[in-house]
């Protein structure tokens, strides 16, 4: 149940015996003087919706450590030592002067009620208010850009793992499933989580138990009952389609009417990794960093530290990629601002937005990638689009076409590349180089002139 703040505190009460020693129109002191407005009991309600039990730790004192936190950058280990140690970290959140504070633990217990509740992102808002009302950012028109890897908790499944696991679940989750599967599923034992026992490198063994366990897959969600799923329910049957489709294709000989199937060639786009945790995606935050889990974004004024706005998302997808988010998280400034940002901000859309809504850029263009390691870049070409033509490093000159859907246009210097002797080090093409002008090449480079 949720503890109600008695206003008694261990010791001396801190704020009002040593206010003198914490500086005015701080963020200690704002929150020593506002805390019961900007945390209420009543905010918290929903996340302690039994009234049963040990009463917890005041969760106005929580809220408090957890912004301070934030604002810090302090582990819960060191958070607590502040709290035990440091006169204004007591006077902010109320305790006495000989409070020891309470153990670590607990924050990460108040931050998971928080994400469970209804409005995880409660306590953001809150620093937000605080930071309008201490003027930390008053002046301050800079906002750097970036973003980070979360990992998941959850181990990377392969598709004879993920597959068993989820015809599991809807066993375990759908009403009568599991007299469906006794009959129709027998690839495996599904009383076993474990993996079957197969000569595991015999490959038409693998390509065998693949073929059988996507046909029981199929079998399963094709003679369930009719009936009214539960959320539960209806999340288990969606989950076994997803992963039964995503890893395996007809096998060479089959016009895939058959039900025979193999392991796919390649990696599916945005492929479920887990089934623990079906929202988890493989990252590639570079070429040599793959990771599982979510991405978080942030927009901070790097002078102070202080983040702005934050968002976190699914690790992969076109709407999820840096210069996808950062409209959102720049979109409240009151006034143009600077914006910060490595190459992933780069893009001639993002640039466009922000110009237009008057902010000044400093993104660093992407990188240019040679077709042919050591060969030439786009910036060995002369694009003239007044003109409507493009000059290679050989001396060709090739039109520019139409634009296309996405506004981009081509020149083909197909024919040209055939006798070229440069050839080898523009393109690996065998009919020859195409050059590609994005649709707003001019506007970046009249920005690059400008800079």
């Amino acid at each position: 149940m949720q503890g109600e703040w008695d206003g008694e505190s261990v010791g001396e009460d801190v704020w009002e015996t040593c206010r003198e020693l914490i500086p005015a129109g701080g963020v200690f002191a704002f929150l020593a003087e506002h805390r019961g407005v900007l945390f209420p009991g009543s905010m918290f309600a929903d996340m302690y919706p039994s009234t049963n039990g040990r009463p917890s730790l005041p969760p106005q004192v929580l809220a408090v450590t957890v912004v301070l936190q934030s604002l810090h950058g302090l582990s819960d280990f060191e958070v607590v030592q502040e709290l035990r140690c440091d006169l204004r970290w007591k006077a902010a959140c109320g305790l006495g002067l000989h409070d020891t504070a309470f153990d670590p633990s607990l924050l990460t217990y108040f931050r998971r009620r928080l994400q469970r509740s209804s409005d995880p992102n409660r306590l953001f808002h809150k620093v937000r208010e605080v930071i309008a009302a201490t003027g930390v950012l008053k002046g301050k028109q800079r906002r750097a850009l970036d973003s980070t890897v979360l990992d998941d908790a959850v181990a990377t499944q392969d598709t004879v793992t993920q597959l068993i696991a989820a015809i599991r679940r809807v066993i375990r989750e759908v009403p009568h499933a599991e007299r469906t599967a006794a009959t129709w599923c027998t690839a495996h034992d599904y009383t076993d989580p474990g993996k079957p026992k197969i000569a595991w490198n015999d490959e038409q063994a693998r390509t065998r138990l693949i073929d059988a366990l996507v046909t029981d897959a199929l079998n399963l969600l094709g003679r369930l009952p009719e009936q009214e799923l539960g959320e539960a329910a209806a999340n288990a049957v969606g989950l076994l389609a997803l992963v039964a489709g995503q890893d395996v294709e007809p096998a060479d000989d089959s016009d895939g009417r058959d039900g025979r199937w193999r392991i796919a060639r390649g990696t599916v786009r945005d492929r479920t990794v887990s089934t623990v945790d079906p929202e988890a995606r493989h990252i590639h935050k570079n070429r040599t960093r793959h990771q599982e889990g979510f991405r978080a974004h942030v927009a901070f004024e790097p002078e102070a530290g202080v983040f702005t706005e934050v968002a976190l998302t699914a690790g992969s997808g076109a709407g999820n990629h840096e210069a996808a988010v950062a409209r959102d998280l720049l979109a409240d400034e009151d006034a143009p601002v600077t914006a910060l940002g490595d190459a992933a901000y780069g893009t001639g859309d993002l640039r466009e937005h922000l110009q237009d809504l008057g902010h000044d850029l400093v993104l660093k263009p992407p990188p240019l990638k040679p077709a042919v390691p050591g060969g030439f870049t786009a910036d060995e070409f002369t694009v003239d689009t007044e003109q409507g033509h493009v000059t290679c490093p050989a001396g060709h000159t090739a039109r520019l076409g139409r634009p296309l859907a996405n506004g981009a246009r081509q020149a083909q210097f197909k024919k040209l590349c055939a006798t070229c002797p440069l050839k080898d080090r523009c393109t690996r093409s065998k009919t020859g180089r195409v050059f590609s002008v994005h649709a707003q090449y001019d506007d970046s480079v009249a920005e690059f002139v400008s800079w």
